[in-house]
């Protein structure tokens, strides 16, 4: 995913130090260039050797350090980077760039940065809202750097309040967001909707299906990476929300049509991923209810029809995706439905291929539009998601 890209990783001194050697390892494994830069207090908490074993390239501490491969080292570095990543940033290190200050290795290098820069403080929670690192924080932003807000919890000095440095995985997604992909889809609204409804039989039944989410979270993750501004309205799932989009979670049919209804006309593109369960009981049954043959008898009712709504109150310059899931008939089906829902494509999956469906993590589809069909070899949902969001782009430019 990072294959070509340089990310500098600024290590300052704090206990929170340790988990930079994870957020190395995870860029590295997705083939990024990643050079690590250590203040001398930061080298107490964590050793060069352990950045240079995970990363490959020599971990710089000293400005005047002979035994390097650059010409001049902060200068070439910077030149190279694709973002800056200063983590965890003490209230030191805050302090010396938020005035200019460079007297080290990460301070120059840091200055010396055209790039995007990135920077997450932990410290103290008393030290952290102390006015003068707050108005510090906010000179960096005025300067371009994009501050990490501190998770709240226990810290290391046996406070508790905000301080501590965000998990690796947020640390890691926010380099995403910002280099993965072209943001082709810069300054577009998108919706999608995913997993399953759940229709309340009794308190404690109900009438659900087998999906799991993966392909509308991950159609909600890559338009977030492409630079969309992203809602996902989401059924009940156990996967985690993709970082950077708006979450809304709902358990009904009627609950993700009116959180729908309430949405999609202010987006641009809409997706509806969800496997919405066709039926809901016509009344929510209790401990009297009647039974026949001591076999429970229920009456059951069609659930609102979302993505034909949505195609027959759509605005103009809108650009609508459905999925289909059909046991026969797949292409046929699929197409009708592109007719009769008034939307633009019609995303079909084959069920009948090992590997795709429901609880999988790939996927085969056939991309169907009033202009072509485009069937999909057996891929990854990540990659089945951007092949997707390329296809509407080509369709709706």
């Amino acid at each position: 995913m990072l294959k070509g890209k340089t990310v500098i990783l600024g290590v300052t001194g704090s206990i929170a130090a340790y988990k930079m050697a994870n957020v190395a390892s995870m860029l590295v494994k997705m083939r990024c260039d990643v050079h690590v830069i250590l203040t001398p207090n930061a080298a107490q908490f964590i050793t060069p050797v352990t950045f240079e074993t995970l990363t490959g390239n020599k971990c710089m501490v000293d400005t005047f350090d002979r035994n390097f491969q650059f010409h001049v080292a902060h200068v070439s570095l910077a030149k190279k980077a694709d973002v800056l990543l200063v983590a965890p940033a003490s209230a030191d290190v805050i302090g010396k760039l938020a005035h200019g200050i460079a007297d080290d290795m990460l301070t120059t290098t840091a200055l010396a940065c055209t790039c995007k820069k990135l920077i997450a403080p932990a410290m103290n929670v008393n030290m952290f809202h102390n006015p003068i690192v707050q108005d510090n924080l906010k000179t960096l932003a005025k300067y371009g750097y994009e501050v990490i807000a501190p998770a709240k919890g226990f810290l290391a000095c046996r406070d508790t309040g905000d301080g501590k440095l965000e998990r690796e995985e947020v640390l890691v997604g926010h380099i995403l967001r910002e280099i993965a992909y072209e943001k082709d889809l810069l300054g577009k609204k998108v919706i999608v909707t995913a997993g399953p409804t759940q229709e309340s039989i009794d308190p404690v039944r109900y009438i659900t299906n087998h999906s799991t989410g993966k392909m509308g979270y991950e159609l909600a993750r890559a338009a977030m990476l492409r630079g969309a501004e992203v809602t996902l309205v989401s059924g009940v799932t156990a996967l985690e929300p993709p970082l950077f989009v708006d979450f809304v979670q709902v358990e009904s049919a009627g609950d993700m049509f009116e959180a729908m209804k309430a949405r999609y006309l202010d987006n641009d593109i809409i997706i509806k991923a969800a496997a919405v369960a066709d039926y809901k009981p016509k009344t929510v049954a209790n401990d009297k209810m009647k039974k026949k043959d001591g076999e429970m008898s229920i009456e059951l009712d069609r659930t609102q029809d979302i993505l034909k709504y949505m195609g027959e109150h759509r605005r103009e310059g809108q650009f609508y995706c459905g999925f289909s899931m059909e046991t026969q008939n797949m292409l046929e089906n699929s197409r009708v439905k592109l007719d009769k829902k008034n939307i633009d494509m019609v995303v079909a999956n084959n069920l009948k291929v090992a590997g795709s469906g429901f609880g999988t993590d790939t996927n085969v589809v056939t991309m169907i539009s009033k202009q072509e069909e485009i069937q999909l070899e057996l891929l990854t949902k990540e990659m089945v998601a951007h092949k997707i969001l390329d296809e509407i782009l080509k369709l709706w430019h």
